[in-house]
């Protein structure tokens, strides 16, 4: 018999009311992602817990048991614990009624087997009781998870028609967790490709996204070129872009960086492309910006004026796209230029677009001198010139007038 190990997330506080309340390892089992963690020696984020009870069932339970539920799926069965250490999803067993490959319409059963039957993949597919910690498997999963072999559970084309993320979730498992693609489901993905074109973008856009910080994502993604996987939905990554993919994350383990996924997806897709990938993945302004600016030209003042430039993060990224050192020094962050345009005002400088040229000369000069504390030098010159070219152009149009 296979057990969880017993690590600390199985003793979070308030796990075992909200276990009691379900009944029970009879009525309630740790299923999926947690399940499937655990048996890794990895850590566990997101504990999801399995019932035979009804929705509703689940509802009163918890409210007997002094607990917040929260219907935050209802209609496919899934009820939100809210207990101590934070919230824990509750979900009744299901069967598919429907599905068109985004929806599927349930039906509540209380056979573990039956829920299991309608999981992607095996490992995701295991269950494990919350009090003895005995694990649960149908479907050979832990088979497949001791080979890291990414496998579907029954025929894979009938699990992709059920839904079509599943094509970006099997190259995402296989980056994550599998050494080699099961050649069943691999067809299977290649075959149905273009249903990924029936996918909101804000679907494919969160697939991706985890896809490309996963432990072996270049190697994955570059299978997925050579299969057409990207072809309907991301037809512009090419060879050229799983070789700067290859570059960054090189250049991301040798400084030390974590993978970022927008800043690997602005390496996949190259800056030419960053403006119309950024819109059809719908993502937010804030991302669209690093992805847009991060294949820009890095120019010749150096990492800190970069930084002080576009600042520290979007410089990070363009740095080490461009294979440049993108480390700063300890506890370093952009200065604030020492110098007012009142300041300048003061000096003589009449106002309008004569301060805001002084300004910006004070700091091109400031930067290129390292951002010194003692700006008078830069300042007075700043300013003299500017008042010679007032004199400049006085004089200028007074000769003018005369003509």
């Amino acid at each position: 018999m296979v057990t969880l190990p017993q690590t600390d997330w199985r003793d979070r506080a308030g796990l075992d009311t909200l276990i009691d309340a379900l009944g029970g390892g009879e009525n309630a089992r740790f299923v999926g992602g947690a399940v499937r963690d655990a048996l890794l020696g990895l850590p566990v984020a997101d504990l999801d817990i399995a019932t035979r009870l009804a929705p509703e069932d689940v509802i009163d339970a918890l409210r007997r048991a002094g607990l917040k539920a929260v219907p935050t799926g209802l209609a496919h069965g899934t009820i939100t614990a809210v207990i101590a250490s934070g919230p824990v999803e509750v979900t009744t067993l299901r069967r598919d009624v429907s599905t068109d490959g985004r929806h599927a319409v349930v039906a509540f059963t209380n056979d573990w087997r039956e829920d299991a039957a309608r999981r992607d993949f095996t490992m995701n597919a295991l269950y494990a009781d919350p009090q003895t910690g005995e694990v649960f498997d149908y479907f050979d999963g832990l088979a497949d998870l001791d080979a890291r072999h990414i496998r579907f559970i029954g025929d894979a084309r009938q699990r992709i028609a059920e839904d079509h993320l599943r094509i970006l979730r099997f190259f995402r498992f296989l980056a994550r967790f599998g050494d080699t693609p099961d050649p069943e489901g691999l067809a299977a993905c290649t075959e149905r490709a273009n249903d990924l074109m029936a996918l909101s973008r804000e679907r494919i856009r969160e697939e991706i996204l985890k896809l490309l910080v996963a432990r072996e994502a270049v190697r994955v993604v570059g299978l997925m070129l050579e299969r057409d996987i990207f072809r309907p939905v991301l037809p512009e990554i090419d060879a050229d872009g799983i070789d700067r993919l290859a570059a960054l994350a090189a250049a991301e383990r040798a400084q030390q960086f974590p993978p970022d996924p927008i800043r690997r997806l602005a390496a996949l897709v190259g800056p030419h492309a960053a403006v119309e990938v950024g819109a059809r993945l719908k993502l937010s302004n804030a991302d669209r910006k690093r992805l847009e600016s991060a294949g820009l030209d890095i120019g010749q003042e150096g990492s800190q004026a970069l930084a002080y430039r576009i600042g520290p993060d979007m410089a990070r990224d363009r740095l080490l796209l461009a294979g440049k050192d993108a480390r700063f020094p300890d506890g370093w962050a952009p200065p604030r230029l020492p110098v007012s345009g009142g300041a300048i005002v003061a000096r003589g400088v009449g106002k309008g677009p004569d301060v805001a040229r002084t300004l910006h000369a004070i700091e091109d000069r400031w930067i290129a001198a390292g951002f010194p504390d003692d700006v008078d030098a830069i300042v007075d010159a700043a300013v003299a010139q500017t008042l010679a070219e007032v004199s400049s152009r006085n004089a200028a149009s007074v000769s003018t007038g005369r003509e």
